[in-house]
């Protein structure tokens, strides 16, 4: 009786399935920040922190 012995394949690296999904997910989280990094709220968070700043150093 023979034996079938089944070759193990290597796990290194991705697919072209999870490329594409890992594409999707990065360009997606992209969006977001992109939407985030737009509004109004996120522009006078900005500009407080950096007029603060000056306060902040020592000289």
């Amino acid at each position: 009786m023979k034996k079938k012995f089944l070759r193990a394949r290597s796990e290194l690296g991705m697919s072209t399935a999870e490329y594409a999904v890992g594409t999707v997910g990065a360009c997606t989280v992209g969006g977001v920040l992109v939407k985030i990094g737009q509004s109004d709220w996120f522009g006078s968070l900005v500009k407080d922190v950096i007029s603060k700043i000056p306060s902040i150093l020592p000289f």
